[in-house]
């Protein structure tokens, strides 16, 4: 089961919030990549030759019902999901494991065919199941259907959509989010092990600064706190987990940037460009967001005002700013309802 070291709260881990009744975000890629092959899902070991099932395959071996809290990595959680499937163990029956695979990885039907990689004692400690359904109904195809892994207690980039290959190894073999996006490999959301630590070392950093050019840069992690940016450079960058607090960033261009959990908390953004950027958990509280355009961003689990800090918590907005009513739609509800009353829209 999920561990909660610190015991914050008894539902949610440090960071989350919940979305609202009856949504759940798509995160990534919204289908699979188009194959006029049949899906079948092949699971290798140390045997010679893989074992492989097709869907119906599946759904004739044990069924389990799992209750599941997702929780994405981008600060969202939906609680209490049923899914449907095969559990881990169950199918396990049928594939030869030897002694010393310890790792196991599930590869994605994905137009990058992402994987993700997890100790096999700890997929087992933590139920991870093969989902067919969810809610009784079958996965659909923008959350991860016709097949699915479930990892109850991980991050939810722990459990790969579209799955069509489970490898037994004996070495890790982290995945596309681990190994390319910088994403924790562990990934428990009681202790937020949401990425790795950045490997930007400080006078590369302080040069970087001196600039004001991080374009096309991969900063993930970057720390920038409390610096004078205005005019700053930074489209197309991945600045995923990024700390940019307290800093001046008048018309700043992070258009189609990826600034994924990035705190902009108390920065003065003002004329700033987010056009097509990826905000998703983005932290935004207190900032000086007057004149700036958000125009195409996605801004699932982002934060624009912090109840627990009053007025100083809270971004401020004018008549210039640029909020298209599909892009702050996927807020969660307290957010939502701030940034449309700041906006002077229908609530």
């Amino acid at each position: 089961m999920p561990t909660n070291p610190e015991n914050i709260t008894p539902d949610l881990p440090p960071g989350q919030q919940l979305v609202a009744a009856g949504k759940w975000p798509v995160i990534g890629e919204r289908d699979p990549l188009q194959s006029s092959q049949p899906w079948v899902l092949s699971c290798s070991g140390s045997q010679e030759e893989s074992v492989s099932f097709t869907i119906d395959q599946l759904r004739e071996l044990p069924q389990s019902k799992l209750i599941v809290d997702i929780h994405c990595v981008t600060r969202w959680s939906k609680l209490g999901v049923e899914f449907g499937g095969v559990m881990l163990t169950d199918l396990f029956r049928h594939i030869e494991i030897d002694p010393s695979d310890k790792f196991v990885s599930f590869v994605s039907r994905s137009a990058r065919r992402h994987s993700s990689s997890l100790p096999l004692a700890t997929a087992f400690e933590q139920q991870t199941m093969i989902a067919l359904d969810v809610g009784g109904a079958p996965l659909e195809a923008g959350h991860g259907g016709p097949i699915r892994n479930i990892v109850p207690g991980r991050y939810f980039y722990k459990s790969v959509k579209w799955l069509e290959k489970i490898e037994l190894l004996k070495t890790d073999k982290p995945g596309f989010w681990e190994a390319e996006s910088g994403y924790h490999n562990e990934a428990d959301p009681w202790r937020e092990q949401r990425y790795m630590a950045s490997t930007l070392d400080r006078r590369e950093a302080a040069a970087l600064i001196a600039s004001k050019d991080f374009s096309n840069r991969d900063l993930m992690g970057i720390y920038v706190q409390s610096q004078h940016l205005d005019g700053l450079q930074a489209s197309g960058a991945a600045m995923r987990n990024a700390d940019f607090s307290s800093s001046s960033l008048c018309d700043a261009d992070f258009s189609n940037a990826n600034l994924s959990n990035a705190c902009f908390r108390d920065c003065n953004l003002k004329g700033a460009s987010f056009n097509g950027a990826d905000l998703e958990g983005a932290e935004l509280s207190g900032a000086n967001l007057c004149g700036a355009d958000f125009r195409g961003s996605s801004l699932i689990g982002s934060s624009f005002f912090d109840p627990a800090a009053g007025e100083q918590g809270r971004a401020t907005f004018d008549s210039a700013s640029i909020l298209p009513d599909q892009v702050i739609e996927p807020l969660f509800p307290e957010q939502l309802d701030f940034v449309r009353k700041s906006l002077n829209r229908k609530v």
